[in-house]
């Protein structure tokens, strides 16, 4: 059988397969050969990636405490990306013979050779970004030239490279008794990466974010006039005590924050052993209102965007501990809280410093060192539950807060599945039984008037334009939704008709172009109660439907209070201030008759559409946002106070207003 198998092979041809086709690639070849190994590409992303390679380098001094200064400078190069140069004044790189290659200073080892370096032992540093030992070789060998200068025990050496390859021996260049450190200064080569160039600006914000994360270090920036810019300064010196608590102060800027105080601090990872050093974390958490978020996770000074293990950990800090304050202070639904509640909205800053760090590729987009999670947890979670309990008010409007993140997430996901299951159903969908629906249609005219009770519905139906006026009647007090939950929001069957009567969809899923009127109407009686429920319904699509208010389909009717008759004279009054002014002007003299209306159900058709409901007669109030971002931010904070969750912030408010109260509208 197994004849028969090797009988159907094809012949094989004439081109010879041998020892000779194997190819070895030696020194850095490989790295020219396929550069997207080592820093993924050839992009602008991969062209950056060298820069934060050295930079990376000489962060590793300063973290060890052998530098406190580095220089970045960015000058133009024709026909290339640019020259960047970066100096530290840490120890710089040894120049003495390398004892396994003779002849070859350990500087040029380092340059030429992958996986050379000081950092795999771990003697020569505790944390270190670079683990691999293939970011300066590789940084060399994709540069057309390279230089590196080395001021070590008062004397300056110098050696260049091309594409790799020394062009020749590493020299002494002289005395340097006030000078020491590493001066790398290479220019990208332009066959790996075209005629793509440094950007100022990125490499700009890169600079400022490794000054961030260690407080200890002064960076220095230059770049040639010609690449500076409103954006870019020339000269900048860059070093802030605060760290990344700083950072994010800049970042979030004057926008406000559900809690005014960032959740900020750092503390030491205890040793493995007595003898070796501490590893650190150090974190910036904000809350800013109207946020989509933003995460910036670091291990030893390197950027990992795809976060890891060290996010894992405090994401399940910032979980627990608001958990736990849930539970404090009687919040039962907030054992349900998820990572994703807590941290959607937030803008995060985290740094770790640990020993051996390990990271899913050469480009370290993700750590993936199993003791980060736990060691950031645990350092993050006293400091964490401390910030919450130590100011209560500020505890309570961060856990209202989450809550609010996780009602929208329930929501969302109760939607989808009601999508899911009316997809394959869509014939079968009703409208709601107690809605009267308009029979025209085009653009401006249909209008939904939103009545208070049956009774009041039953006018409406009969004084409406059965072509442009649809009547939805709704029972009472329609619920809260600032202050609750979502599976109540789910629960209440005239949110449920509301909903369905709108066709829009809520929260993130409305979209007003599937509105089904071009004007919504709140039709409630002219008394306290009557506001009450308008209030209500005002606070529902400000919360569920805001996009439908900022285009401004949403409208107040102002039905009347009072009936105003002097022998065939009739006339209506909105309130207490309009009577008054009727009484002065149209009734000047006369004697009036004052009827007051307990409700819209009092009012006959005929009254109700002259008043109320027919175009020419009428007065509509229209309910607006405030287009721009601070606007936007007051009201939510209104609606906060007045309709949230806290019932102290209301008690204040009628505190502080109950001398504007007039005595006999309370009589009344």
């Amino acid at each position: 059988m197994a004849d028969d198998l090797f009988d159907k092979l094809p012949a094989a041809s004439g081109d010879s397969y041998d020892g000779s086709a194997i190819e070895v690639l030696e020194g850095l070849e490989p790295v020219r050969r396929r550069p997207g190994m080592y820093i993924g590409g050839t992009d602008e992303r991969a062209l950056h990636h060298l820069a934060a390679e050295v930079l990376d380098n000489a962060m590793d001094e300063a973290v060890a405490g052998h530098a406190n200064r580095i220089e970045v400078t960015l000058e133009e190069a024709p026909g290339a990306a640019g020259r960047l140069t970066i100096v530290d004044n840490g120890r710089g790189i040894p120049v003495d013979e390398h004892p396994k290659y003779p002849g070859k200073s350990a500087l040029e080892v380092i340059l030429t050779t992958l996986h050379s370096g000081g950092k795999f032992s771990g003697k020569a540093y505790a944390t270190s970004g670079g683990l691999h030992g293939v970011g300066v070789s590789v940084v060399n060998a994709l540069s057309s030239h390279t230089r590196i200068e080395v001021a070590r025990n008062k004397e300056l050496y110098a050696q260049e490279f091309s594409r790799g390859l020394a062009q020749g021996p590493l020299q002494r260049v002289g005395a340097a008794p006030n000078r020491r450190g590493t001066s790398v200064s290479f220019v990208p080569d332009a066959e790996i990466f075209g005629d793509q160039k440094f950007k100022p600006a990125r490499l700009f914000k890169l600079v400022r974010s490794k000054a961030y994360l260690f407080a200890g270090v002064e960076i220095r920036w230059k770049c040639a006039p010609a690449l500076a810019s409103d954006e870019v300064p020339a000269e900048a010196v860059f070093q802030f005590p605060g760290g990344l608590a700083d950072h994010l102060r800049e970042q979030v800027g004057t926008r406000e924050c559900v809690t005014t105080q960032f959740f900020a601090g750092s503390q030491d990872f205890p040793a493995p052993n007595p003898d070796e050093p501490q590893g650190r974390v150090e974190w910036a958490v904000a809350w800013p209102l109207y946020s989509d978020g933003a995460y910036s996770w670091y291990c030893n000074t390197i950027p990992t965007p795809d976060g890891g293990t060290h996010e894992q950990g405090l994401r399940a800090a910032l979980t627990k501990g608001i958990r736990a304050f849930g539970d404090l202070v009687g919040q039962k639904k907030a054992k349900d809280l998820t990572p994703e509640d807590v941290v959607t909205g937030g803008e995060i800053m985290l740094s770790v410093f640990i020993r051996d760090p390990q990271f899913q590729s050469q480009t370290k987009d993700r750590l993936t060192s199993p003791e980060a999670a736990r060691l950031v947890e645990n350092a993050v979670r006293d400091h964490f539950d401390h910030f919450l309990a130590d100011n209560m008010d500020r505890g309570k409007a961060l856990l209202a807060y989450v809550m609010e993140r996780m009602d929208e997430r329930l929501r969302r996901k109760a939607e989808r599945e009601v999508k899911r299951k009316t997809a394959t159903n869509a014939r079968k969908l009703r409208l709601p039984g107690k809605l009267t629906d308009c029979s025209g249609e085009g653009s401006g005219e249909t209008e939904l008037f939103i009545v208070e009770g049956d009774s009041a519905g039953g006018s409406a139906k009969q004084a409406r334009d059965r072509k442009t006026q649809a009547i939805l009647p709704i029972r009472g007090k329609i619920l809260n939704v600032a202050s609750a939950t979502a599976d109540k929001i789910r629960a209440n069957q005239e949110i449920a008709d509301l909903q369905l009567a709108l066709g829009c969809g809520t929260r993130k899923d409305c979209n007003p172009d599937n509105l089904r009127y071009d004007r919504i109407i709140i039709m409630t009686d002219a008394d306290v109660d009557g506001a009450h429920i308008a209030t209500l319904l005002m606070t529902f699509f400000f919360q569920e439907m805001p996009e439908v208010v900022r285009r401004g389909h949403l409208y107040l009717a102002q039905p009347p209070l009072y009936r105003l008759t002097a022998g065939s004279t009739s006339a209506y009054a909105r309130d207490d201030a309009h009577r008054a002014e009727l009484e002065a002007t149209t009734f000047k003299g006369r004697k009036v008759d004052v009827g007051r209306f307990k409700g819209l159900g009092e009012m006959n058709p005929q009254q109700l559409r002259e008043t109320t409901m027919s175009t020419q007669s009428r007065s509509l109030i229209r309910i607006t946002l405030p287009p721009e971002y601070e606007g936007r931010a007051a009201v939510k904070d209104l609606v906060d106070r007045l309709m949230g969750r806290n019932p102290e912030h209301r008690f204040m408010f009628i505190q502080n207003r109950a001398g504007e109260i007039d005595p006999e509208l309370i009589d009344a």
